[in-house]
């Protein structure tokens, strides 16, 4: 083959620094914008970005040209400089949680992002993040989920 064809769909979760409530309404819209504007710096497709006060979700697809940990780098660090200007004492969460995300979960990963205020009426965060971490079938360590 002369070319090389990839998509890889990711959906990305990471939370404020011990959940902080800091990603008010009136914000969250201008920082999805320029969460948006990272990835298209980095020549990865934005598909969705939602969340509430103290998370966000991104599905995207990674451009073949750089690695998940570097768009993580990248958009945590953006953002987090564009929120302080906004929010002094802003920070993210030191990690983040990734799944792959196949064409036909497309659809209901995108719908799920988008109706994150709703989905969370119900329950928390915390609850949240087990939930994706076991459905993905990914062990973790609960004393190093939460900073």
């Amino acid at each position: 083959m002369s070319q090389s064809l990839v998509v890889n769909y990711v959906h990305l979760v990471f939370s404020t620094k011990m959940r902080y409530r800091w990603i008010e309404e009136s914000v969250s819209g201008d920082l999805y914008g320029y969460i948006s504007g990272v990835l298209m710096k980095l020549n990865c497709h934005k598909i969705v970005v939602g969340g509430i006060e103290d998370h966000v979700h991104i599905l995207f697809a990674l451009s073949k040209y750089i690695s998940l940990v570097k768009v993580v780098q990248e958009v945590k660090k953006s953002s987090s400089k564009w929120m302080k200007e906004k929010v002094d004492l802003f920070q993210w969460q030191a990690g983040y949680a990734s799944f792959s995300v196949s064409y036909s979960n497309y659809n209901q990963v995108r719908n799920y992002i988008k109706n994150q205020r709703e989905h969370h009426s119900n329950f928390s965060y915390k609850s949240e993040l087990r939930w994706l971490l076991k459905k993905h079938k990914l062990k973790f360590d609960e004393r190093y989920l939460w900073d």
